[in-house]
C-alpha cells in the first residue's frame, strides 16, 4: 500500500514509513532539502543540523490540519495525503537561512586554505542561505589541536557536530575509538588516546564529513578539488567492494575516494589500503570519467573536446599576417 504526498505542488507515491526528506528525493530537484547530518547508510542520523526543516500545511487525508511548528523533513514521515512546502514557503526559507547562521556562528572562514572548498555543503548553503553579516558578537569557539591518527587531520572548530563520523565508525568497522566528549558548546569530536584511529575503514569518517573537520591527510594543502579531474575505477580488494573515485591532477592520482550520489552520500563504503596505498594508475581498471553536476565548481574544470573545423587558408593571406606579427613583436 503506497501513500501519496505533495510536495511543492509536486505529488509524489511513496511506500509506509518513508520520511518528507526521502519522498522529496523521489521526486528530485531544488525541492529536496538540504541536509547535513542525514545520511540515509547510517542508522540514527538525521534530526541535529535542522537545515532540512519543511513546513506542513496538511497532515493527512485523516486528520487535514496543519502541523505547528516546522519539522525536520529527515525525521518526520509521511501520511497519506499529506501536503508540504519547502522552497515555497517563505517561512521555512527564513528559518534556514537562522539556521545556517547558527552554523556558522562558530565555524571558522578560513575556506581559502581549507581541502573541502568546493565539495562543502556548508559553503553550499552560506551562499545559498547565509546573510552577510553575522549577529554575534562573541569569540569564536577553539579547540586544542588533537592527532587522531597518520592518515586524517582533525579540525575541530570547522565541526558541526552531525555525529556522521561517530555513527560511521560505529557502524562499519570493528572498535569506535572517538566520539563526542563534553557538552553544551564544549562539546568535541576526540578521542581519549592520540593517535588511536587508525582501523582498516577510519578513513570512511572522512567522506562522510559534510565540512572540513576531517580530511585526507595524504591530499592536504596538494590542490584544489576544482583543478582534479575525477574518474571511475575500481579494483579486485578482498576488503571491500573496491569501486573507488580517482581524483587526477595531470597523469598522478593525487586522491582516492568512495563514489558520491547527487546528495553527497558514498554510494559504498571502502578500506583504507583502496583510499590510502593504490595511488598509482596500474593499481586500478579505469572505467572512464565521473558524472558531475554542472552545478558543481568541480565541473568548471571538465568539458568535452570539440575538434575545431579545418578551414583552407589562403597562402598569401597567412604569409602577410606572418609579416605582421614579426613587425609587432620587434616593435
Amino acid at each position: 500500500m503506497s501513500m501519496k504526498v505533495t510536495i511543492d505542488g509536486i505529488p509524489v507515491e511513496v511506500e509506509p514509513g518513508t520520511s518528507i526528506l526521502n519522498a522529496a528525493r523521489q521526486i528530485g530537484g531544488d525541492i529536496v532539502p538540504p541536509a547535513m547530518c542525514y545520511y540515509s547508510k547510517l542508522e540514527g542520523s538525521g534530526g541535529k543540523c535542522r537545515t532540512c526543516l519543511v513546513k506542513v500545511t496538511k497532515g493527512s487525508e485523516k486528520d487535514p490540519r496543519p502541523m505547528p511548528k516546522l519539522v525536520a523533513s529527515c525525521r518526520t514521515g509521511v501520511m497519506d495525503g499529506m501536503e508540504v512546502q519547502n522552497i515555497t514557503s517563505p517561512e521555512v526559507i527564513e528559518a534556514r537561512k537562522g539556521v545556517v547562521e547558527m552554523l556558522l556562528i562558530n565555524h571558522p572562514l578560513d575556506c581559502p586554505v581549507c581541502d573541502q572548498a568546493g565539495e562543502c555543503h556548508l559553503q553550499d548553503l552560506g551562499f545559498e542561505h547565509g546573510a552577510a553579516k553575522t549577529r554575534y558578537e562573541f569569540d569564536r569557539r577553539t579547540f586544542e589541536k588533537i592527532d587522531i591518527g597518520d592518515k586524517i587531520q582533525l579540525h575541530m572548530t570547522r565541526c558541526i557536530l552531525c555525529y556522521r563520523c561517530v555513527f560511521t565508525a560505529d557502524q562499519i568497522t570493528n572498535t569506535r575509538l572517538h566520539g563526542i566528549l563534553n557538552r553544551g558548546d564544549h562539546s568535541e569530536i576526540s578521542t581519549y588516546i592520540s593517535k588511536s584511529v587508525d582501523n582498516d575503514f577510519s578513513g570512511n569518517v572522512i567522506d562522510v564529513c559534510p565540512v572540513g573537520a576531517l580530511t585526507d591527510k595524504t591530499f592536504r594543502f596538494k590542490n584544489r578539488v576544482w583543478f582534479t579531474k575525477p574518474v571511475d575505477a575500481h579494483r579486485d580488494c578482498d576488503k571491500c567492494c573496491g569501486k573507488v573515485t580517482l581524483w587526477y591532477k595531470g597523469e598522478d592520482v593525487i586522491r582516492v575516494t568512495g563514489r558520491k550520489d547527487v546528495y553527497g552520500e558514498v554510494e559504498e563504503f571502502i578500506c583504507n589500503t583502496c583510499r590510502f596505498d593504490k595511488k598509482k594508475t596500474a593499481d586500478w581498471v579505469i572505467e572512464g570519467p565521473r558524472k558531475i553536476s554542472h552545478k558543481s565548481v568541480i565541473s568548471s574544470n571538465h568539458y568535452e573536446f570539440t575538434p575545431l573545423p579545418v578551414v583552407k587558408t589562403n597562402p598569401v593571406l597567412l604569409e602577410a599576417n606572418k609579416e605582421q606579427f614579426e613587425r609587432d613583436t620587434r616593435l
